[in-house]
């Protein structure tokens, strides 16, 4: 770890970043807390995640943020949830999606 444990969990503070990558990243970091909930609020939590296609601790910080924002208490700086998983598929079609059909059983191995 760097002096003064400016260092964050991606091993940012090395030398060459000119001093500037700690204070940076230190805004773009994410605070972790621990949370205590009973077995089946947390089972419950886990399943309706599961049905949104999310994680436990998306679900949550989804419903925080739903929350503070109908309370009128989210503030303005607070920046949107982070995307996760697939990127969204580009705007350009694959030059050859439409033109091809899929491999059957037939196809799937090399002809002879």
């Amino acid at each position: 770890m760097s002096e003064g444990g400016s260092q964050d969990a991606t091993g940012a503070g090395g030398p060459g970043d000119g001093g500037q990558a700690p204070k940076r990243r230190a805004a773009q970091r994410r605070k972790q807390m621990l949370l205590r909930l009973d077995p089946l609020v947390h089972d419950a939590l886990a399943r309706w995640a599961d049905d949104e296609l999310r994680s436990a601790n998306a679900q949550v910080e989804f419903l925080l943020r739903k929350a503070l924002s109908d309370a009128g208490r989210l503030p303005k700086g607070a920046g949107g949830l982070p995307r996760r998983g697939r990127p969204p598929k580009s705007a350009e079609p694959r030059e050859a999606a439409g033109d091809e059909e899929p491999p059957g059983p037939e196809g799937a191995g090399p002809h002879g």
